[in-house]
């Protein structure tokens, strides 16, 4: 990319610039290549390669006003140099991508641009399909319309289903298509991502609002949810403990680390 390629892409950079130069760090300032870039959605990238910093930012932020990107450039350099990232930026920033018109922009982004990996509803044991129509008679009067469901290309524990509202589909972990596995289980999980179809994400205060009063209020209502709840929290477990001890060991591989550099 050239500085002269768009006006839009040359002030991009010349702002990067200013918050890099801004930024506490030691040595030359890098070449900064700053462009707009199609994304699905709001994402925005910094990285630093052989002294180049390379930036991308969505391009629905691309008539946004000058403040707004100015305090996502200060954002995205703080990340890159982990440093404090300025709550007055951070405000700014998060204020104006909360606004109706940027998250209608950002979902129509995400609609024409992004996609959903499904395979099909239909699994070894299982049928989403028909799991979801009993849920439908017996908790919402059969009033849902059925979203696209799709099993999940592989057997996750970390995260057993999802609702993409601007996709209008439902993934639901594999590993919950087993026999060894409670029907309830995966009932419960598939009734708490209907629940999100039923209740969609809106704002409040400034924030996005998943869970709210009456979303708890009628995910109490699933007969077996207590039990559900631990099922669930045995099948994460194996993740949990994984993570515990990536996190016990990261501080004796930092120390390993800094004992094998030269001069240490």
């Amino acid at each position: 990319m050239t500085d002269t390629a768009r006006p839009a892409d040359a002030n991009l950079k010349s702002i990067f610039a200013d918050a890099v130069r801004a930024a506490p760090r030691a040595g030359t300032p890098p070449e900064i290549h700053a462009r707009f870039y199609p994304y699905a959605g709001l994402s925005s990238t910094i990285r630093l390669r052989q002294g180049t910093i390379y930036v991308r930012v969505s391009d629905v932020l691309q008539q946004s006003p000058r403040e707004v990107l100015i305090a996502l450039a200060s954002i995205l350099v703080a990340k890159l140099y982990r440093r404090k990232v300025s709550e007055e930026h951070a405000y700014t920033y998060r204020q104006y991508t909360l606004r109706p018109e940027v998250l209608h922009a950002s979902d129509s982004a995400r609609r024409r641009r992004g996609y959903k990996l499904v395979t099909s509803p239909r699994g070894k044991f299982h049928d989403l399909a028909e799991v979801f129509d009993v849920l439908n008679e017996r908790y919402f009067n059969g009033a849902l319309a059925r979203p696209r469901l799709s099993w999940s290309q592989g057997k996750t524990r970390r995260v057993l289903g999802h609702h993409d509202y601007v996709h209008g589909t439902i993934i639901v972990s594999r590993t919950l298509d087993s026999t060894a596995i409670p029907k309830f289980v995966l009932e419960y999980v598939l009734y708490h991502e209907m629940l999100h179809v039923k209740h969609p994400p809106r704002l409040v205060g400034g924030r996005t609002i998943y869970h709210g009063s009456e979303f708890r209020a009628d995910e109490q209502r699933f007969e077996r949810g207590g039990e559900a709840t631990r099922w669930l929290e045995e099948i994460a477990a194996p993740v949990r403990r994984r993570n515990k001890r990536r996190r016990l060991a990261t501080p004796t591989k930092r120390l390993r680390e800094q004992s094998s550099r030269p001069g240490r």
